[in-house]
């Protein structure tokens, strides 16, 4: 069974890029985003690590740490990110894992034999400084990712983990947002003294609190 919501995200030893690192301890009290990638040296990985390294700052400034992974060797790895940071006009500042023996790709379920063989299919994962799944998404290889929506769900939880609130569909950092039904009428004006508006009893909005 694969890992799910809630689960802690399994810790693991490996060869990056950038170092060796413990997955937990390189973490630390910071968010993560997890993801893998086919293999190096293809059409859609090269444009979507180039994409993820010109959002790093971003992800930085909302205390997110990005880490990728494929089963390609680190010999492999840095001669690829020559070619991303040529092509994609960029420079690639962050780790990526060398998983030749697919040790973590095993631990996290990136392999699906029916879509691709031995290699990883595009996962993500989102983890907590709780070490927590927060989130997962798995793509077909044919797909490349949208980093703007990973962002933007990692705006969602991280407001939802500190506020008594929920966001809409197609929700926006700025977009007013939903109240918890845990949140009782009486306790909504000293939670959120902004104001708030009904549109059903179960459906009640308020401006996003941290803004």
């Amino acid at each position: 069974m694969g890992l799910r919501l809630g689960d802690e995200a399994p810790d693991f030893s490996a060869e990056t890029t950038e170092g060796k690192i413990n997955f937990h301890e390189w973490l630390g009290d910071s968010w993560g985003i997890l993801f893998s990638h086919p293999k190096d040296f293809t059409p859609v990985c090269t444009t979507e690590l180039g994409t993820v390294a010109k959002i790093v700052p971003e992800l930085k400034e909302r205390n997110v740490k990005v880490l990728a992974v494929s089963v390609d060797s680190l010999d492999d790895h840095i001669a690829w990110i020559k070619d991303i940071n040529e092509t994609q006009d960029t420079t690639v500042g962050f780790p990526i894992i060398a998983d030749p023996e697919k040790k973590v790709a095993n631990l996290y379920d990136m392999i699906h034999p029916n879509a691709l063989d031995n290699m990883t299919v595009r996962s993500v994962f989102i983890i907590g400084p709780d070490k927590k799944i927060k989130l997962t998404l798995t793509y077909p290889a044919s797909a490349g990712r949208n980093f703007d929506e990973i962002r933007r769900v990692v705006d969602s939880l991280q407001l939802t983990a500190e506020y008594s609130v929920a966001t809409p569909a197609n929700w926006k950092d700025g977009d007013d947002v939903i109240i918890a039904p845990a949140v009782s009428d009486e306790q909504i004006p000293s939670k959120f003294p902004k104001g708030h508006k009904v549109i059903k009893p179960y459906l009640r909005y308020t401006p996003q609190p941290n803004k």
